[in-house]
């Protein structure tokens, strides 16, 4: 595989995609950087790993060490005052009337994505890499590959310079993802995937299961545990 290069910003909050995404980037990209979001999420265990999830990841390889670059950490606490959901408030994980969980934040990606963007443009970085999934979701309708192409063609015109979102786990599920980071990094990334990474919208790190860390019992957890069961399967 030839590299590209280019700067990827790669949208990183510490989670099981968000990693494999990062290290898709790592293997394509010369110069990779990574943003995370402080948007008062009740999972703050997700904010705790990611400086170690890092430096694991710059261990796994001398070439992924030299294309690392910055870490940015984005405070966005309006997300958290404006909302009344399960990500933000101390309230059930459950199915609201409008269909949709309880654990959507309206309009969370789309300013992650802006936020992205114009740090994007301030480092140099045309590419955007994140970790939406329309395959195995939770109903969120900003994952979606539409709300995702949208928002690309709004940077763009908005920042008056090309900017493109790769989003390499979309079409596939979350046993597809473990197979991926087999197939990227090998038994040592799938291991770091699994000692380090967070998902568990709950925030639990007390409890280890063969998938990793979490309650086992939030939609997050069922769905992660669900595909490294259909993997090793």
């Amino acid at each position: 595989m030839s590299l590209i290069d280019e700067t990827a910003l790669v949208l990183f909050s510490g989670g099981q995609d968000s990693t494999v995404c990062l290290a898709w980037a790592l293997d394509r990209f010369a110069a990779v950087e990574t943003v995370g979001f402080d948007y008062g999420q009740r999972h703050r265990a997700e904010l705790e790993v990611r400086p170690r999830i890092r430096e694991r990841m710059k261990a796994l390889r001398r070439e992924w060490a030299a294309r690392l670059g910055d870490d940015h950490l984005i405070k966005l606490d309006a997300l958290a005052m404006i909302s009344e959901t399960a990500l933000t408030r101390d309230v059930a994980i459950e199915v609201a009337q409008n269909g949709l969980p309880t654990t959507f934040v309206p309009g969370r990606n789309l300013a992650f994505f802006a936020f992205a963007g114009a740090l994007a443009y301030r480092r140099g970085a045309k590419c955007l890499v994140a970790g939406m999934c329309e395959t195995d979701f939770s109903g969120y309708p900003d994952c979606r590959d539409d709300t995702v192409k949208a928002m690309q063609v709004a940077l763009t015109l908005g920042m008056d310079r090309r900017v493109v979102i790769h989003t390499p786990l979309m079409w596939i599920d979350k046993a597809a993802t473990f197979e991926m980071a087999q197939e990227i990094g090998g038994d040592a990334l799938v291991d770091l995937l699994v000692e380090e990474t967070h998902t568990c919208y709950l925030g639990d790190r007390s409890r280890r299961h063969p998938w990793g860390y979490g309650c086992g019992t939030c939609p997050a957890c069922r769905l992660r545990a669900d595909g490294f069961a259909k993997w090793k399967g």
